[in-house]
């Protein structure tokens, strides 16, 4: 009796899982076989891709796909072009870049608040002085 290799092992597990999902695939936007093609190509060898994660990424994909549309036609022309596809995918192509800017202005704005509650205090202290003066003019009048 020959031993199975554990590729072929896992290779019959997942069809094992795909005969689970045969329901998903209908509903699923893209060809599951070029999805898990794609992310087994930036994966690392050896890396398994469950079944579930294979049908939620392509759903996720899906999920972009149908939000950069909602952008695309947010613009009054009738040709979507190049231009404004880039603009529409800034901020999947650009989340390193984005979240930098997002930690900078936290930064700034912390900066800011430092600022005001130096200046708070200040004023306060102006103001607790101005009282004691202002008390010791209305107990000489009196």
């Amino acid at each position: 009796m020959e031993v199975e290799s554990t590729e072929e092992s896992f290779e019959n597990e997942e069809n094992f899982e795909d005969e689970e999902y045969t329901d998903e695939d209908e509903k699923l936007p893209f060809a599951k076989a070029e999805v898990v093609r794609l992310m087994k190509e930036h994966l690392d060898d050896d890396k398994m891709i469950r079944e579930r994660v294979k049908v939620e990424m392509n759903k996720f994909l899906g999920e972009v796909l149908a939000n950069v549309c909602k952008q695309l036609n947010q613009y009054p022309y009738s040709t979507v072009e190049y231009e404004m596809l880039k603009e529409s995918i800034y901020p999947y192509t650009n989340i390193e870049r984005i979240n930098e800017e997002k930690i900078r202005i936290l930064k700034h704005l912390d900066a800011i608040k430092a600022d005001c509650d130096a200046l708070s205090m200040d004023v306060r202290a102006t103001l607790k002085l101005n009282d004691k003066i202002d008390t010791e003019e209305e107990d000489d009048l009196f």
